[in-house]
């Protein structure tokens, strides 16, 4: 770009402050309790859930990274992005979203520790806290860099100042703040894309103006059929994010604070369809850009900058671009509440502290659930640190919300879905694969010749599956597998048992 947007930039700014606003505002429904600051004391509606289910799926990755990725590398090069995550959020509201919300987890490592023990927690809670430390990054990352683009600033004190207004929120209204912002968020931009796409086929003349452009193999499906067009690479990013998102802390903090099983599946639902249409919108824009910018653009992530500010209305642009910049924080501000949230209960007050029994008081109960309120903020302080310093050294949104689900699509996965669905399954099958599955991707990742780039990603959840079985089948004796349903009522979630 070579002029800065000072007026656009102050509009996405006065956004700025009204999420800070709305978000702060919600630390009056906390009331002191770890519960309602993790899962909203798992009272929610369609409504609430849905929208935030959509706001943590339609990212900066989903927009910026998409449009960016459709002209770089062709359709399914972008459109990988919010087709992957639409079908996660599918695949959660079919298997996942009702079993999982009547169990009233608080964490999604909670499973692992009922399911299996306690070695299986402290693992998975490790690989997802580096996998969404990385979600967090990525979409940090396309914020500033929009913030970078219409003020003169630089890229790291617009960095340090996205992660200011998502910590300063989330850190005071927890869940609560995530949901109110997501409304003020994920509306106006779904607005703003859909008028965008139309605003453009209207003011040049209807979609053939655009075609002509568009390059040979670029708008049909050799992006998934041919090698040599990036149909392995695209699948694997696909299918890291459908199945791998599986084992995402954001979406399952909203499915665990659904009020009842119905609830959590019907907002996985509407999360899908608008997810899949606005990612839609902003492929299609990375489709026009062919016409528009027939010279081309040096950096992929200006693609959408420069149609939003040099081809758009004024307004239809300024709330485009606020829309990229709220999709990264509703999706950073529910990364960063879930891994600060797996470390106050999992590793710190389960495993460090280890204060816990089978029965408690109601005071107990209290102060317990206070507790959690107050490690869980604490531990917002490195996570946000951590995700900045990654943001600053690797600010490449779209690589990375593939590699922050490769993580967990190699070693998490697999146990989740046969500690729900496999009686046999146990804690010697689930350790062993959890460590082999991240291992081989490790590996794999230095090793893969780059024909066969995205194999390193599809691979190691097979081999995953395949010691999984094996090893629970010859250690059912040595570790026998609870066959009990493995549920704790509303009021037990926020203590610590050892009854399981």
């Amino acid at each position: 770009m070579d002029t800065y947007n000072i007026p656009l930039g102050i509009g996405v700014i006065v956004a700025l402050v009204i999420f800070l606003i709305v978000g702060f505002a919600m630390i009056a429904l906390v009331r002191k309790s770890g519960k309602r600051f993790v899962i909203a004391g798992k009272q929610l509606p369609f409504f609430l859930v849905g929208t935030m289910l959509l706001a943590q799926a339609l990212d900066a990755n989903a927009t910026l990274g998409n449009a960016g990725g459709v002209f770089s590398a062709g359709f399914f090069a972008g459109f990988q992005f919010p087709l992957g995550l639409a079908l996660c959020l599918l695949v959660c509201g079919i298997w996942f979203a009702k079993p999982l919300n009547r169990m009233n987890l608080i964490t999604l490592p909670d499973f692992y520790y009922r399911r299996f023990n306690r070695p299986t927690e402290v693992v998975s809670s490790i690989l997802m806290t580096v996998s969404f430390i990385i979600l967090v990054a990525g979409n940090l990352a396309g914020c500033a860099w929009i913030m970078s683009t219409l003020f003169p600033i630089s890229f790291i004190w617009a960095l340090v100042g996205m992660a200011s207004v998502v910590f300063l929120y989330t850190l005071a209204g927890g869940l609560f703040a995530c949901a109110s912002t997501d409304i003020a968020q994920i509306y106006p931009a779904m607005l703003a894309f859909f008028t965008g796409v139309i605003w453009m086929l209207i003011a040049y003349g209807g979609w053939g103006y655009f075609a002509g452009a568009i390059p040979a193999g670029y708008f049909d499906f050799s992006g998934l059929t041919q090698m040599e067009n990036g149909a392995l690479l695209n699948w694997a990013g696909i299918l890291a994010l459908a199945i791998g998102d599986v084992v995402a802390l954001d979406f399952m903090e909203r499915i665990f604070a659904a009020r009842d099983p119905e609830t959590a599946q019907k907002s996985c639902f509407y999360g899908a369809g608008f997810t899949l249409l606005i990612g839609l919108a902003a492929s299609v824009l990375g489709l026009m850009a062919f016409k528009l910018l027939p010279a081309g653009v040096e950096d992929y992530r200006m693609v959408l900058p420069i149609l939003a500010t040099g081809y758009m209305p004024f307004v239809v642009g300024l709330f485009i671009m606020i829309g990229v910049v709220a999709a990264g924080l509703s999706t950073a501000d529910g990364g960063m509440l879930g891994v600060s949230s797996v470390w106050g209960r999992n590793i710190i007050q389960r495993n460090i502290i280890k204060v816990w029994k089978k029965e408690y008081t109601p005071e107990e109960r209290a102060s317990l659930d206070k507790r959690l309120l107050i490690i869980t903020r604490l531990m917002g302080i490195p996570v946000m640190a951590c995700a900045v310093t990654l943001a600053w050294y690797m600010p490449e949104p779209g690589i990375m919300l593939v590699l922050a689900f490769d993580v967990v699509f190699a070693g998490c996965l697999v146990p989740l879905v046969l500690g729900l669905y496999w009686k046999k399954a146990n804690s010697y099958g689930a350790l062993t694969a959890m460590i082999v599955g991240t291992v081989l991707r490790v590996v794999l990742f230095f090793t893969i010749p780059e024909h066969l780039a995205g194999a390193d990603t599809l691979i190691p959840p097979v081999v995953c599956l395949v010691v999984m079985v094996i090893v629970c089948l010859y250690t059912q004796k040595q570790d026998p597998p609870k066959h009990e349903v493995i549920y704790e009522t509303p009021d037990d979630v926020a203590v610590l048992s050892t009854k399981y």
